[in-house]
């Protein structure tokens, strides 16, 4: 499928309308898909067959200072990555401290464990089995 001969006159158009403010068909959003929508071309005409407009047009934006739209939803999305990184680390280091606690009570259970068997084992037991309940019939 071959481009609409005013096609780069559109996009041109389009480019303008965007980077002024003054969107007709589109969001205004500083992206090729807007650019595509205000322009009323396929996206693919800007990624595949005028990328030097979808160049100029990025250009354009860097040169107003102004981030794109994608760069803020990623700044964003940074920001609440490393949000749930710090929490993540400070559970981790809440985890860590509780293991410690529970190495500490499985050696001190261990100890106890080995000291009790060692006093079964004993020629007078200190330990006494005590009588067990007796269990109704079963039906």
């Amino acid at each position: 499928m071959s481009p609409a001969p005013d096609e780069r006159d559109r996009i041109r158009a389009a480019m303008d309308r965007i980077l002024n403010g003054t969107p007709q068909k589109s969001n205004g959003a500083l992206t090729v898909v807007a650019l595509a929508e205000e322009a009323g071309v396929p996206r693919n005409a800007l990624t595949q067959r005028q990328l030097d407009l979808k160049n100029e047009f990025y250009a354009r934006v860097r040169e107003r200072g102004q981030p794109t739209d994608v760069e803020v939803r990623l700044r964003k999305q940074i920001v609440k990555l490393k949000e749930l990184r710090a929490a993540d680390q400070d559970e981790l280091a809440e985890l860590r401290v509780d293991r410690e606690v529970l190495v500490r009570v499985v050696n001190q259970l261990t100890v106890e464990n080995r000291q009790l068997r060692h006093q079964l084992t004993a020629s007078d037991p200190v330990v006494r089995v005590l009588p067990t309940q007796p269990q109704p019939p079963a039906r």
